[in-house]
């Protein structure tokens, strides 16, 4: 297993709380190489992409999968996020380029490339007839704050959030990690005194994971109150699943009048994944077999 790409999860023996934590460098630098991001873009996608990850990590059915979309009123656009309940995930940032002033030296400003103002969707599809969708307003663009949000409004699950991506001067990733602590039914106010005061103790997740070590040592010393059982630990990766027949049925999606437009072009029509940007080409033989099957 590759230790910078995996979902552990665990349960308190003795108090109703549930964590999980993704360690993740792996995955945001190579969604960095995909998408050739900006220091600040780098960090918001991967906060997204580790926050879908855990999400998706946990659902029970095969072929379930989860999408989280932040669209804020910032530079950056729109940043999308899909994981499969295996936590394999892929993203993209809509201006992927897009950099913005930071904090101050070496704090990137991830709330002002988002925005303070917009939404946060996240689709569930657990293969029934009608996805689950829940849109909330972004609390800050910060997205940790944001998922907070999302879990207490639309899930009501108090739910602590944290996800922290270090990109090094040359836009490299060195650290991305990040974690969720659930209250489950039952929950008193000392438990969550307790929580509350690890989390405070500890801080943030990027400096916390360079002092211990790991995210394991980070979610046990958050939870030093609780005996904590591992109940699995996971690899997950930066998975595409696109493929020349998908995109075709996307095209076919369009309709034979759009098709045969692109058809009249003089050029082969060229279509790229927005997930892994890698090109599928379409020339006029191509284009007359789709427009038979879209009839």
């Amino acid at each position: 297993m590759d230790t910078n790409n995996k979902l552990t999860r665990y349960l308190a023996q003795n108090a109703p709380v549930k964590a999980i934590t993704i360690e993740a460098a792996g995955i945001v630098q190579e969604a960095h190489r995909i998408h050739s991001t900006s220091p600040t873009a780098t960090a918001a996608l991967g906060r997204t992409l580790m926050a879908a990850s855990m999400m998706g990590g946990v659902l029970k059915e095969a072929g379930a999968s989860v999408t989280l979309r932040i669209k804020g009123d910032g530079p950056l656009g729109t940043v999308l996020a899909v994981s499969d309940n295996a936590g394999n995930v892929r993203g993209y940032a809509e201006n992927p380029t897009v950099d913005v002033e930071r904090h101050h030296p070496g704090k990137l400003n991830v709330g002002a490339a988002v925005g303070k103002h917009g939404s946060l969707t996240v689709i569930k599809d657990l293969n029934l007839k009608e996805p689950y969708v829940g849109t909330v307003p972004l609390i800050s663009g910060e997205i940790a704050e944001d998922i907070t949000g999302y879990f207490a409004v639309s899930e009501q699950v108090p739910t602590a959030c944290a996800l922290g991506v270090l990109v090094e001067p040359d836009g490299s990733v060195s650290q991305a990690a990040g974690y969720f602590i659930s209250l489950l039914p039952g929950a008193d106010d000392a438990v969550i005194d307790k929580l509350e005061a690890g989390i405070q103790r500890v801080g943030a997740v990027t400096e916390a994971i360079q002092r211990l070590g790991s995210m394991d040592a980070v979610v046990r010393d958050i939870l030093s109150d609780f005996t904590l059982d591992l109940l699995e630990e996971m690899p997950v990766a930066y998975r595409c699943y696109c493929s020349h027949e998908r995109v075709s049925q996307a095209l076919i999606s369009l309709g034979a009048e759009e098709l045969a437009a692109m058809q009249d072009e003089p050029e082969a029509t060229e279509v790229s994944c927005q997930f892994c940007d890698k090109a599928y080409r379409f020339d006029k033989d191509d284009l007359a077999a789709l427009i038979r099957q879209s009839r």
